[in-house]
């Protein structure tokens, strides 16, 4: 149903809609000690496979609530910060040693065909980020669906990097509202915060987090005046310059962390419920006001309810991001599988039967970019073959009717007597980190800001 152009705007709204039901009981093993941490943002496709019984869409009230779910997990007023232990057979970092986050993405949209040569982006922290622009078309944004991400340095020291993905509420396309607006805009929003941000924030002495990034970003959606309804999952990532990587994750995107063949860490979802994930929404007071007439429940989810996680890199590790349409069709077993062999087979792990699996000291030859603005498909880099090998993997998992994914599993565990086989259709996005330590001899080129 089409929505009045004179609805006002509301900053602290109702959970959003989402469409994207996926529950996570993958098969995880983990090397190294793992703490639970909450998930990740990004939302997905709009219309999903129809299930008879199964609430792909929910109504509390008058307010339409739409989500998804790998595991119920109860909301805490105050999210605690994880930490991971450091126990791992790779060497620790060299303080002459300075850490390089090699970026590169993959996505593609529900219903599209995957072209690996395409649907890729190669992130070079020396170029410009474009300011968000309310004129911007749609024709400008990747071939995403209703995912969106970003990938950006941190203020001026292109030695920092922050990225994320956000993952939109299919559900809202019921009341006439396009969700990859809101995700798009949001991540949009992020990346020229993140531009922005000087070394401390507010004069308070303190760096920017994961946490404020994301608030930084949804208060920018909610006084937009282009946006005036959605909503999204959302996870954000800071790496520094000391290979510190901090995560703040809200909804059922979700990080893993693979370190020399093994999984490190990885991220839980946050759910209300059975696909109803934690969401950040901008809902319309009209909305509000069926709620409270008719007893409808509002679930108020905010940045500070996101989880937040820290862990300390070493080189060689990979750290994917990715919306649920990756998670609830791969196992974390599944991701890692990919990553080591494509890491195997060009070099940067090896295997010896006296040392295990090391890796190679010197990745520059499998992760250095192209020339300036040379399309990432006619410079491949290893980053970018990890990202596309597992958003192709993804996908053609979506669209086999006959094996059994994660979300496959959960439709079983909460609706023993429906009948779901196969993967599960959606926008996929994964962003992918390929962590390196080089000699800090070299002074890096200049920053084009």
């Amino acid at each position: 149903m089409a929505r009045a152009a004179t609805t006002a705007r509301v900053l602290l709204l109702p959970c959003r809609p989402s469409l994207s039901p996926a529950s996570d009981v993958r098969a995880r093993t983990i090397v190294a000690h793992r703490a639970a941490i909450g998930t990740v943002c990004f939302s997905s496709s709009a219309a999903d496979k129809p299930l008879r019984t199964i609430p792909l869409s929910r109504t509390v009230g008058a307010v339409p609530i739409f989500g998804r779910q790998r595991s119920s997990l109860p909301r805490l007023l105050n999210r605690p910060t994880r930490m991971y232990s450091q126990y791992s057979t790779s060497a620790p970092s060299s303080p002459s040693n300075k850490f390089v986050y090699n970026v590169a993405a993959s996505y593609i949209a529900k219903g599209r065909s995957f072209d690996p040569s395409t649907h890729v982006f190669q992130f070079n922290p020396y170029n410009r980020v474009q300011p968000p622009k309310a004129g911007r078309g749609k024709s400008s944004r990747p071939e995403s669906g209703q995912d969106a991400f970003f990938v950006s340095r941190l203020g001026a020291n292109p030695g920092e990097v922050t990225l994320g993905v956000a993952d939109g509420v299919g559900g809202w396309m019921d009341s006439g509202v396009d969700p990859a607006d809101f995700s798009h805009a949001f991540c949009d929003y992020m990346a020229a915060a993140a531009v922005a941000a000087t070394a401390t924030t507010g004069g308070t002495g303190k760096p920017l987090t994961a946490r404020q990034l994301m608030q930084k970003g949804y208060e920018a959606v909610c006084h937009d005046p282009a946006i005036k309804a959605g909503g999204s999952t959302a996870i954000v990532g800071l790496l520094t310059a000391e290979g510190v990587l901090e995560v703040a994750n809200l909804g059922d995107s979700g990080f893993i962390l693979l370190r020399l063949n093994g999984v490190h860490a990885f991220s839980e979802p946050q759910t209300h419920a059975f696909n109803t994930p934690y969401q950040l929404s901008v809902v319309p007071p009209s909305m509000l006001l069926r709620a409270a007439a008719f007893g409808g429940a509002q679930l108020m989810d905010q940045p500070r309810d996101a989880e937040v996680t820290r862990l300390r890199l070493r080189h060689g590790d990979v750290l994917v991001l990715a919306s649920d349409g990756l998670w609830d069709n791969l196992y974390n077993q599944d991701v890692l599988r990919i990553v080591s062999r494509t890491m195997a087979r060009v070099g940067a792990w090896t295997l010896s039967t006296e040392r295990g699996v090391q890796v190679a000291p010197d990745l520059r030859q499998y992760t250095a970019l192209g020339e300036t603005n040379t399309p990432a498909s006619s410079h491949p880099t290893l980053q970018s073959l990890l990202a596309t090998e597992i958003v192709g993997a993804a996908k053609a998992a979506s669209v086999n009717s006959k094996l059994d994914g994660p979300f496959a599993k959960e439709v079983k565990k909460y609706y023993p007597h429906e009948v779901w086989h196969g993967g599960k259709e959606d926008d996929i996005c994964a962003v992918v980190v390929l962590v390196s330590e080089e000699e800090a001899t070299t002074a890096a080129p200049k920053a084009k800001l």
